[in-house]
């Protein structure tokens, strides 16, 4: 939830200003999750590090992967809204061909971005408390979150109570200050919680480069993975913009509809992720498969039922992000096609973060690659060659998860993971 709630929320709140400030939340919110996600990826490798040390019971070596992972991101960011600043505007003129949309996009991104320097604590410590599986405090981290960009969109984006009309430029400040909220919640939360001795943690005294080296061996599979995971998908967004602000407004509802449905299924996601690698840390490698099979069984009842009540209300779903009949009524379609797409991925992710679970991070990369072109191939002949309309474009998803589902049980069945030392 933590990872979408700010999307959700600015495309509920959004969709009620007009379809200009949907699509540009939109275009805004995936070019800001693409480069999100080079820091989420590094995140995603230490918590596989963080999870192997707590199945070997090797505690104190945690706090340091914890320590050395946000200074290292730290400095990345600087780097990344230094570049930013200079090649956003060009990249975003490439991408979009409505100069409303564009500078709507811009005056998103020109507040959201600083969103990256809090969402490096929040990344972290994701890590160290999935790896160590304590997970409750991030349902309190998410709420803390949830809360404040709720009341601060609710207050910015329609001026209510003598505080501005801001419109989109509202959305982006509410997400800026919902990070941070939820930022420091984890760190005073850590501060007076946490055993400090237990899992190592000490005062940052200098970079410790072998350490570091350690993780991202792991971990840039990870951030390039992701990366080109949600640059695949931005393409879907660009394509889709071609087709006009209509089609982009109905884009970006069912995006924020997914994420809501993708919230068990990340859920289980990271616990087969970090149960995995736990268990190979305790030496238990006959057990895989089997825990596999159980968070599959499990994945699979909580999305069909999310889905059949999907496919029941949805147009009340659908209400809950505009009052506009038309979007409404040109969304409906789309949704019986991510239907599909969301029974199939809940075999698929969970298949596939086991992948990653093993530390083989090597052939995930490859494995969601060669899928990503597939997914990529799909788009370009249904939404810019044929011209199709929005809900065969989406069709794309049902081909990805497909492919990434056959490519992880071929993998866990037929490759030597098990003996993977990380």
């Amino acid at each position: 939830m933590a990872q979408n709630i700010i999307n959700i929320t600015d495309t509920a709140f959004l969709g009620h200003v007009g379809e200009a400030e949907l699509g540009a939340s939109a275009m805004g919110g995936i070019y800001y999750i693409c480069l999100f996600t080079i820091f989420f990826g590094f995140g995603a490798g230490a918590q596989i590090i963080i999870s192997r040390r707590n199945g070997e019971k090797n505690y104190h070596a945690i706090g340091p992967v914890m320590i050395q992972g946000t200074f290292f991101l730290l400095l990345l960011v600087v780097v990344v809204l230094v570049i930013s600043s200079f090649f956003t505007g060009d990249i975003m003129r490439f991408m979009i061909s409505s100069d409303i949309l564009w500078e709507a996009t811009m005056t998103f991104l020109k507040w959201r971005m600083y969103s990256l320097i809090f969402d490096v604590f929040n990344i972290m410590f994701r890590a160290f408390y999935v790896g160590i599986i304590k997970t409750k405090i991030l349902t309190a981290g998410a709420c803390v979150m949830a809360f404040v960009n709720i009341i601060l969109d609710y207050l910015l984006i329609f001026g209510k109570f003598g505080f501005p009309e801001m419109g989109i430029e509202g959305a982006a400040i509410a997400s800026v200050i919902s990070t941070f909220a939820s930022a420091l919640f984890y760190i005073v939360y850590s501060f007076f919680m946490t055993d400090h001795k237990k899992y190592g943690f000490k005062l940052f005294n200098s970079i410790d480069f072998p350490l570091l080296k350690h993780v991202l061996r792991i971990s840039v599979y990870m951030m390039f993975q992701y990366f080109i995971s949600w640059s695949t998908y931005f393409l879907f967004f660009v394509v889709i913009e071609r087709q006009g602000q209509h089609s982009l407004a109905i884009a970006n509802v069912i995006r924020s509809i997914y994420a809501v449905m993708f919230i068990p299924l990340n859920a289980l996601s990271a616990t087969s992720n970090t149960m995995v690698s736990n268990i190979i840390g305790e030496g238990k490698i006959k057990e895989v498969m089997p825990l596999i099979y159980r968070i599959t069984r499990l994945s699979m009842i909580i999305m069909a039922s999310c889905v059949l009540l999907l496919c029941l209300f949805s147009k009340t779903v659908l209400s809950l992000y505009t009052n506009d009949m038309a979007l409404i009524n040109g969304s409906v379609p789309s949704i019986y096609v991510i239907a599909i797409a969301l029974i199939i991925s809940s075999v698929a992710c969970v298949f596939f973060n086991s992948v990653s679970g093993t530390g083989n991070t090597k052939a995930a990369l490859i494995l969601e690659t060669g899928v990503l072109a597939l997914y990529a191939i799909h788009i370009y002949l249904t939404g810019s060659y044929f011209k199709l309309p929005i809900h065969y474009c989406m069709t794309a998803e049902i081909v990805y998860f497909t492919g990434l589902f056959i490519g992880s049980i071929l993998y866990l069945h037929l490759a030597d993971w098990k003996k993977k030392k990380i």
